[in-house]
């Protein structure tokens, strides 16, 4: 049981987030597309109720995805969410009445075993819950040098594929540091209750971090195709992730002979993920 039930809450947290991919990419492409960053995207997307069913999807992610974090390491939680991009099409195909044909079909297995493979070979251990502040100060700056350096590239490019990689890119970082403030601060409540939870500083940092993602995924939607900003988001959200339960964490990886497993696995990952977010593009 020590993996099924972060595995389990992972798939869960990945399906609900998946089903806010596609409310929300329907809501975003409805409402006026802006050269720079605007925060009143939001205002106009509150208008749209399908964007608010893909809120209350994003929240019931976010509660599947605490409790995956609190029995499991990162290393292990966060890659599962790999499997969003070929469940958001899936779901999109279904909500449309469209078949998905052969070819995307071998796509979806081709992540699935590629995941399965990396995460067997890798083997992720450790569950530290106590990280010094010192390691916190580090990546806290590391992660908030490379949203701002990722969204100022993209935004001073036009609508397109760097935009939109960009603007992933930077999303990916957010929803990876999130994750990593959540495990904290879900360890403040189970240890010391409600009050010490909502007084630790990890409880608000992992909000504020979690409502930047949110509105940096909502510009990278409209930013340019799917083919860009998909594939940047869930490939560096796998990554920054993985990088941030070692470093913070001190989660262990399997080395030596079995990083070559996890290469193959890795490639056919990112072969799988860049073949549906081409297909992504012509979803509704």
């Amino acid at each position: 049981m020590g993996v099924v039930l972060p595995v389990l809450f992972a798939l869960f947290a990945a399906f609900s987030n998946a089903l806010a991919t596609v409310l929300q990419r329907r809501a975003a492409l409805t409402v006026p597309q802006s050269d720079g960053f605007r925060f009143g995207l939001i205002l106009d997307l509150l208008r749209r109720p399908v964007w608010i069913g893909g809120i209350l999807a994003v929240i019931a992610a976010g509660a599947g995805q605490a409790v995956a974090l609190a029995t499991g390491p990162m290393a292990l939680v966060q890659p599962l969410f790999v499997l969003e991009l070929p469940l958001a099409l899936l779901i999109a195909s279904l909500a449309a009445r469209r078949r998905l044909p052969g070819t995307l079909w071998l796509a979806v297995a081709g992540v699935v075993v590629g995941l399965g493979v990396t995460l067997a070979a890798a083997s992720p251990s450790g569950n530290r819950t106590d990280v010094p502040l010192d390691r916190w100060i580090v990546a806290l700056a590391a992660c908030a040098a490379a949203v701002a350096a990722l969204t100022a590239a993209g935004l001073r490019r036009p609508p397109g594929r760097a935009r939109a990689g960009c603007l992933g890119a930077a999303t990916a970082v957010c929803y990876a540091l999130t994750a990593a403030l959540m495990k904290s601060a879900v360890h403040v409540l189970d240890e010391g209750g409600l009050e010490a939870f909502l007084t630790t500083w990890e409880t608000y940092a992992f909000g504020a971090s979690g409502i930047c993602a949110l509105l940096l995924l909502e510009h990278a939607m409209q930013g340019g195709p799917l083919v860009a900003s998909q594939p940047a988001l869930t490939l560096s959200d796998a990554s920054v992730s993985v990088a941030l339960g070692v470093l913070l964490y001190e989660e262990h990886l399997r080395a030596h002979w079995w990083l070559l497993p996890q290469l193959l696995g890795i490639a056919l990952i990112c072969a799988g993920v860049l073949a549906l977010a081409r297909a992504g593009d012509g979803a509704p």
